[in-house]
């Protein structure tokens, strides 16, 4: 009963629009973790590729060198993942229908650095991991433009 005469006051009532251009509108975006991630993806990935498997059959050895290796992959595929995901938040959630005029390439961009954070994913590629990074450049570039700002692109390492 009570449900019911709370829901007539609801009906009646007249709803306020919502605007909001993401599921939270805090409306605070920067490219800058997508930064980090992928400079975490392109360091593991130059460390994977100096690793080197120890000499013998020392069991002691090949533990330590399979401990490091998987750590290594976990990382770059976790770090692969973050990027893909901040990138996608910026993408879907920040970027409007009129950033196009200004930045025609704008869903290429996107499309092609979340392809290079699969193949980050999935291969041990320093190549796709620089391709990856400076991709994420492009797109803090366009970020920073489309606020009216040229703020300089800094790597952490």
């Amino acid at each position: 009963m009570l449900y019911s005469a709370i829901l007539s006051i609801f009906k009646k009532l007249p709803a306020q629009k919502a605007l909001a251009h993401c599921d939270g509108p805090c409306g605070v975006y920067d490219p800058a973790s997508a930064r980090v991630a992928a400079e975490a993806v392109l360091s593991m990935t130059k460390k994977l590729l100096a690793l080197q498997p120890p000499e013998g059959s020392d069991p002691s050895a090949w533990t330590t060198y399979n401990n490091t290796f998987s750590r290594f992959v976990a990382v770059k595929e976790e770090q692969a993942q973050e990027t893909k995901k901040e990138l996608l938040i910026l993408w879907t959630d920040y970027f409007k229908p009129e950033h196009l005029d200004a930045f025609p390439a704008l869903h290429d961009t996107f499309w092609k650095a979340a392809k290079l954070c699969s193949a980050c994913k999935v291969n041990v590629d320093q190549g796709k991991a620089e391709e990856l990074l400076a991709s994420v450049e492009q797109i803090h570039n366009m970020f920073w433009t489309s606020k009216g700002r040229s703020d300089t692109w800094k790597t952490a390492s």
